[in-house]
């Protein structure tokens, strides 16, 4: 049997997420407002429009949920949703905490379901070409890494549900921030030591809206990163240090600007390294292939590379530096 899928959660990302099936797999939305879910219903035929969250499960059909909710919703629902024994893919950070992603990891060995989080950046062709040639050992032993991921906020920024921490859990950190975690544990692997602070520098509100950190693996390799809501100019930017060569990933499409992977390759005599570049202006398919990225954990009954283990580990140093920052 395929997957059908519920989605709840309407809004952006929910949309993306919808996006991504295929004709006939919606079968139900759910949203709070129901004029939201009921417009996403309309782009799916045959789907349905609900506001209570336990319709979705409660439906025989649906076998994997989609969960695109502000952020305190995301554990509580996972879990009755994995606990109804549906597949779930659940939006980064999946929790708001790391015992609420204990309490998941419990659920899931014990109803063997497969739970896949929205990590979808590492399905971008830059940081997928990336993996490739480290793997293919282009790069030699890594060194290092830094990376920078930041947007402007809006008008109102720091009176919607992310600036209030009781919702959101805290500030740009768990926003952005795991994003550029998950993708450094990708490529260095674990950060037994974690160093930095998370601060509140513009915006008038009680989470952070700069996070400063420097992670270090057991072989002294470092992620150093800074992720920001007051960048002005939305930017993502990424440099991974071989001993052979340097990746520089620019762009994330749109706002964030055209995707481009260089690939900086040291000569023998040194000097000007000999440059390759790739460009990748076709729009933003990482929804897509992490959704068949997850229909593949389903079918082979694997653990997802980027699933509950990933979050645990991002959000173990997210609290590690609000601790540091005094922030709760």
């Amino acid at each position: 049997m395929g997957l059908k899928f519920g989605i709840i959660g309407c809004g952006l990302i929910g949309q993306k997420r919808a996006a991504a099936l295929r004709p006939g797999q919606l079968l139900a939305t759910c949203d709070l407002n129901l004029a939201q879910a009921q417009r996403l219903a309309a782009s799916h035929p045959g789907a349905t429009a609900v506001t209570d969250f336990r319709a979705v499960l409660d439906n025989p059909e649906i076998n994997a949920v989609i969960v695109a909710t502000i952020n305190n919703a995301l554990g509580p629902i996972a879990l009755s949703a994995i606990m109804a024994g549906k597949h779930v893919l659940v939006e980064k950070p999946a929790a708001i905490s790391v015992a609420e992603i204990d309490q998941l990891l419990s659920a899931a060995a014990k109803k063997q379901v497969v739970v896949r989080v929205g990590f979808n950046h590492r399905y971008h062709p830059a940081l997928l070409k990336a993996r490739e040639l480290i793997d293919s050992g282009d790069l030699g032993p890594l060194m290092f890494l830094r990376a920078r991921y930041g947007h402007g906020g809006r008008v109102g920024y720091d009176r919607e549900w992310r600036a209030d921490p009781k919702l959101s859990g805290g500030g740009e950190l768990i926003d952005q921030g795991v994003h550029l975690i998950d993708l450094s544990r990708w490529f260095l692997g674990e950060f037994p030591v974690v160093q930095g602070h998370a601060t509140t520098s513009y915006w008038d509100m009680p989470v952070d809206d700069n996070a400063f950190l420097s992670l270090r693996t057991a072989a002294d390799q470092t992620a150093w990163l800074h992720v920001s809501c007051s960048e002005w100019k939305n930017l993502f930017s990424m440099e991974i240090y071989g001993r052979t060569g340097k990746l520089q990933i620019d762009g994330l499409g749109g706002s964030y600007g055209v995707e481009k992977l260089t690939y900086y390759k040291m000569l023998p005599e040194m000097g000007p390294p000999e440059t390759t570049a790739w460009e990748y202006p076709r729009g933003d398919q990482s929804w897509k292939l992490e959704l068949a990225a997850f229909a593949d954990d389903v079918a082979q009954g694997r653990t997802p590379d980027a699933g509950l283990a990933a979050a645990r580990a991002a959000l173990v140093i997210v609290e590690a530096i609000y601790r540091q920052s005094q922030k709760s």
